[in-house]
Order: C-alpha cells, then structure tokens, then sequence
C-alpha cells in the first residue's frame, strides 16, 4: 500500500467530516463523512465552490480566503449547512492552509454542533430510561405477586358461592374482582416490554410499515390519508418481525389518534425511510443505519410533556395509557436503535432509527 493510498483510507474512514479545496476554493476531495452529513454524494460536490455549502455563502467566502491569502487557520462556530429542502445543520468548521505540490490548498474540517447535542440528549434519555425500567420491572413484580392472591381468593369465594346456592348478583361480584386483576396483571405485563430477547430474521422494513399501513387504514377507514415516501435501496436487516411491528404500530397509532383528535381538514400520516451513515446511538458509532420517519400535519406535542414523552405514564390524552411510546422505544433499544421526536404545530416527526450491519 503507497502512502498515498494509506492517507486516502485513513480519510475515508475518518468520522469527522473532512474536504479539501483548491486555489479557487472548489472541492477536490470529500471523505464519506462529510458526504452523509452534506447527504449528497461526492459526485455532486467534487469542483464545487465550498462557501455554497453555508446558508451565509457570502461570510464562508471571505473566511476561505482571508485562510488562503494570509496563511492562517480560521474556525467559524454555529454555521448552517445548505441541506435539502425542509432539514438543516449547524456545525463549527475549521480551515487549515497547506500546501500540496507547490499548490496552496485548504483542509477543512466540520463538526456538526446539533447531532452531539442530540446525542448527549439521547445518552441521558437512554440512561433515564434504563433506570425507569429497573425500577418499573421490580415495582411490577411486586405488584404480580398480591394480583395472583387477590384472584385466586376471588375465584375460590366464587365456588363456593355457587356450592352454597347464593344469589348470582354476589357471584357477579366476584367475577369482576377477577376481571379487573386480569386488567391489572395485563398492564403490568405492558409496562414489562417483551419478555425475551430479539428473535431475529432478515427484516424488509417496507414489509413492517405496509403491514402497520394497513391495519390502521382498515381501522380509520378512508379518514386520513397515507403517503410513502420510500427509499428502495434499503437493505433487509437482522430484526425481530414481531417487536418492530408493535413499536411502529404505537408510533403510527398516536399519529393517528392525534389527527383524529384535532380539527385538521387533511390529516396526513407520511411514512418515509432512508439510509442514513456515520450516525451514533447510545455511543456507539454505526456505519449504517435506518431511517424510519412517522411524519404526521397534526397539532403536534404539547411542550409540557416533549421532553418526557418516552416516559411511562405520560400520555397528551386523557385517555391514553402512557406506555405506546415506551414500549416501541424498549423494542427499538433491543436491536441498538433509538426513536428521536421533533414536533410543532403542523409538523410532528418520531424518527426511528435502526442499525444495519455491513
């Protein structure tokens, strides 16, 4: 292997988003990292002018080359990323004078500010949520224990009743003590998540949100309105069918109640995947992941719960149980993935995210 060709790989496999620029301050190399973070290819942005990657081009311009004309590093913190329509990224970016076979050039390096500070977020979420879920999973058990008591007692005062001849209206009674623990012991079953590992199988994704389509399309019937917006070039992964269903089924379920519950003339739920690189979950860094968004016109999440809502127990209904969002977070944990939400009016979008190994 040449020096040359050592360089190029250690640059490719950087996860910092690295660019170098000419004389006329065009791109003339572009690491992977920098591509997902651009999202677009380095086929697009080889010979391009590198200042048009920042919404403030004009600012960009002269800081590329004050760097080239006098010589000196320059870094520019809290710049925003030119992206495609309806996403943005703020990043500080540091540019390095060299010279290359006689030739000045430029180093660039960018460092996006909004994903650390979602992953710190992601971390203490994640963190937060174990710890609840320890502490739910001890509560639940010692709620099981006196359920199982309290039934069995119901049942055998039940029989005896019935030996005894006493009335039905008594032995009615007795039988709604046992419903309602068997109402209580579900619940408590929820609040537990799946009781066993991820089985896995290869997994289409497509095939997952097709299936959740059509049974909330079978339920609402014709009351809202679907769009794909799909990537095909998805791979299929190694996933739990079962888990991965339920966890988009209470994503798509609270889309759906939310439109059902507000006033909005064209409710819309859109379903759109891409493949997404460099991305960090709980801080692990994976080359490749999923992007599975659940995009709905809504009324969006009340602020006084947005940053609680993969809690157990908190719900924007009074009606609701509180535990959808918790259990299809769990499911996503269990195959390394992580559910981000972003919401305001008009635009609410719960952003699962699932590791594919390559």
């Amino acid at each position: 292997m040449t020096s040359n060709q050592l360089h190029r790989m250690l640059l490719d496999n950087l996860n910092t988003a690295v660019l170098l620029l000419d004389a006329e301050l065009s791109i003339d190399y572009i690491n992977p990292a920098a591509e997902a973070l651009l999202q677009t290819s380095s086929q697009k942005l080889l010979g391009t002018i590198a200042s048009e990657l920042f919404s403030d081009s004009d600012l960009s311009s002269q800081t590329l080359r004050n760097a080239l004309e006098t010589g000196n590093p320059h870094i520019r913190r809290h710049e925003y990323l030119r992206l495609p329509p309806s996403e943005s990224a703020q990043v500080d970016y540091t540019v390095t004078p060299m010279d290359i076979s006689a030739s000045p050039m430029l180093l660039m390096e960018m460092q996006p500010i909004d994903r650390f500070l979602k992953i710190n977020r992601d971390e203490a979420l994640l963190s937060v949520h174990d710890t609840s879920k320890s502490l739910i999973r001890g509560l639940a058990h010692e709620i099981k224990n006196p359920l199982g008591g309290i039934r069995g007692a119901a049942q055998l005062l039940g029989q005896e009743m019935a030996e005894s001849g006493m009335d039905g209206e008594t032995r009615e009674l007795c039988q709604i003590i046992i419903t309602e623990t068997d109402r209580l012991r579900n619940l408590v079953d929820r609040l537990l998540g799946p009781n066993h590992l991820p089985r896995l199988e290869p997994i289409n994704i497509h095939e997952v949100t097709e299936h959740v389509a059509a049974l909330i399309e079978a339920e609402v019937q014709g009351k809202l309105r679907f769009v794909r917006d799909y990537d095909p070039s998805i791979p299929e992964f190694e996933g739990d069918r079962e888990q991965l269903v339920q966890a988009v089924l209470n994503v798509v379920g609270n889309a759906m109640q939310a439109l059902l519950d507000s006033d909005q003339a064209n409710p819309v739920i859109t379903l759109k995947s891409r493949i997404q690189r460099s991305f960090t979950i709980a801080g692990v860094h994976h080359k490749v992941v999923c992007r599975l968004e659940v995009i709905d016109n809504g009324p969006g999440v009340s602020e006084d719960i947005k940053e609680r809502i993969f809690f157990p127990m908190i719900s924007g209904r009074s009606e609701g149980s509180g535990l959808g969002l918790t259990i299809a977070q769990t499911a996503v944990n269990g195959h390394q993935g992580i559910i981000e939400c972003d919401s305001e009016p008009g635009n609410t979008s719960f952003s699962l995210y699932l590791p594919i190994k390559v």
